[in-house]
């Protein structure tokens, strides 16, 4: 399946000529999977947590951002796939369209595929994901050690969490306030970030 064909929920969702946000390009080869956490300030405040597999960000919403205490499991939500560039974005999505608000780069960096068998062999990432359950190890700017994605035991596809390992000596002080939260990519906020723009929304 091609990169586009995965967007498609995603561009079906979007009218490109009112929203900034990216259409898509394909990874290039050689590059390290990654991964980015953006806060958005969407009709509810969330994290949105994204990997790169193949020519996609995986994306799911998660609530309560990620945590680095292994005893905190956070609900995550599957979204449709995004586009790689998406990783870059920062702005406000306008009202009306799909997910309207404000965006920061909260977090991104890369990560290492960790899914193996019962006989330690190493499972494809994205087919680890399929089976509902992949283990990774995050190297961001603020994330760091390892994770996994599970989804619920006898639970539909929008039902998943994400936990921190014990394993691995990862640091970080997972979420923060999210109103106060600053992105990795500008150092600003969502309030910052949505008055920069305002007066591009107004005209």
């Amino acid at each position: 399946m091609g990169d586009r064909d995965r967007l498609r929920e995603y561009h079906g969702k979007r009218d490109f000529e009112r929203t900034r946000e990216p259409e898509g390009r394909p990874a290039q080869a050689g590059e390290r999977p990654r991964f980015v956490v953006q806060i958005h300030d969407a009709s509810t405040l969330h994290f949105d947590f994204r990997l790169q597999v193949d020519d996609v960000l995986k994306s799911w919403s998660v609530p309560k951002g990620p945590s680095a205490d292994p005893r905190d499991k956070r609900l995550a939500v599957p979204t449709e796939d995004h586009p790689l560039e998406y990783e870059e974005f920062e702005g406000v999505i306008p009202r009306g369209e799909y997910g309207g608000g404000t965006v920061i780069v909260w977090d991104r960096g890369t990560y290492e595929p960790l899914s193996h068998d019962r006989a330690g062999r190493p499972v494809d990432f994205a087919r680890s994901l399929e089976r509902g359950h992949a283990t990774f190890r995050l190297s961001g700017s603020k994330l760091h050690g390892e994770y996994a994605l599970t989804r619920f035991r006898g639970a539909d596809d929008d039902a998943w969490l994400l936990v921190r390992s014990g394993r691995g000596g990862g640091r970080g002080g997972g979420a923060p306030d999210p109103r106060r939260a600053r992105s990795v990519r500008s150092g600003r906020t969502l309030a910052q970030v949505a008055a920069a723009e305002e007066p591009e929304e107004a005209s």
